[in-house]
């Protein structure tokens, strides 16, 4: 495996400690969840906030408990479509009254929700989503009525309360950077190329939107992002900090709302923790795509921090094998 890790490096025109001259991958296409577990929203760009990509899982659905829903769960979350005005992912955008969220789902009238933050704002206490809680913004009755009559139980839809709640990232991974309702860390980063060599020993082929990542390039070899560490895409640094291990919700069929077995099933025969990664410990973990940080993103705000399509990625460092990248 270290040695396919070196050919691969040096495929990518970098060594472990320098700069690749040439652009290692290509970013093909954008994705932002605004609400957590529903349908991405496919953008040509995305400006870089000090929470990741604006407008990313800075909503969320909660149980009559206040605990976060998610496709795991929840699986026809996937069929939760929403749709934002194009103009907001300008980099300088900001909503009017009459900017909204529109939601969407089989059987359900769509559902508006205002995205300026005007006024006051009643709150929900004892948010939590995995080890973190707080308060967030009630996003009203209406909405929780729209999410309760979806799912058939009491549920509410709540925004993040940035003024006075922080989500920080696992300091054993990514110290001082924060994220709104993302699990973990604020961008998740996959190939195309991973993809298509998956796909190539599936029965039935299964798209991108199986493992919801943020960005995802082409142009470079299959699983080639395990190794960076490094890398720069349009002027900002970001920072490859843990391989992601993958739960129940690449096995949800995006287009169904339904579980199945696959793709797991297959990566577990050549993706696994015992098969890339024999010196650690979760050998039944599955791993695609690197979780990233964008060092930019803790520094006071600046102009031109945007992701765009078409953007080259430079990988900048690489880590010797999967075994030394983060997990």
């Amino acid at each position: 495996m270290e040695k396919a890790a070196s050919f691969l490096s040096s495929l990518l025109g970098c060594g472990g400690s320098g700069a690749g001259e040439e652009p290692a991958a290509t970013v093909a296409s954008i994705l932002i969840y605004p609400i957590k577990s529903c349908r991405g929203v496919s953008v040509p760009q995305a400006p870089v906030t000090s929470l990741g990509f604006r407008w990313d899982r800075q909503w969320l659905v909660v149980n009559a408990k206040g605990r976060a829903l998610t496709q795991r769960v929840e699986p026809k979350m996937a069929l939760v479509e929403v749709e934002m005005p194009p103009e907001a992912f300008d980099e300088d955008w900001q909503p009017t009254p009459d900017s909204c969220l529109v939601i969407r789902a089989p059987g359900m009238d769509a559902l508006k929700v205002p995205l300026a933050e005007e006024g006051e704002r009643a709150t929900l206490d004892d948010v939590s989503v995995w080890e973190w809680s707080g308060s967030a913004y009630d996003e009203g009755d209406e909405a929780a009525e729209w999410f309760s009559a979806y799912f058939g139980k009491p549920a509410r839809l709540v925004r993040f309360k940035e003024e006075t709640e922080t989500r920080p990232t696992d300091p054993d991974y990514a110290q001082g950077y924060k994220v709104t309702f993302t699990d973990a860390f604020p961008f998740l980063i996959a190939s195309q190329g991973s993809l298509d060599a998956l796909n190539e020993l599936l029965k039935e082929p299964v798209p991108i939107n199986r493992f919801r990542p943020n960005i995802v390039v082409d142009g470079c070899h299959p699983y080639s992002e395990d190794l960076w560490k490094t890398l720069k895409i349009n002027k900002l640094s970001f920072e490859g900090v843990k391989l992601c291990a993958r739960c129940k919700v690449p096995t949800v069929n995006q287009d169904t709302g339904m579980f199945g077995t696959e793709p797991t099933e297959t990566m577990l025969t050549f993706r696994s923790g015992e098969a890339i990664r024999p010196s650690h410990k979760n050998k039944q973990k599955v791993y695609f795509g690197q979780n990233l940080v964008c060092k930019e993103s803790v520094s006071p705000k600046g102009k031109g921090r945007v992701v765009k399509v078409g953007d080259p990625v430079y990988v900048l460092q690489t880590y010797p094998s999967p075994n030394e990248a983060p997990a």
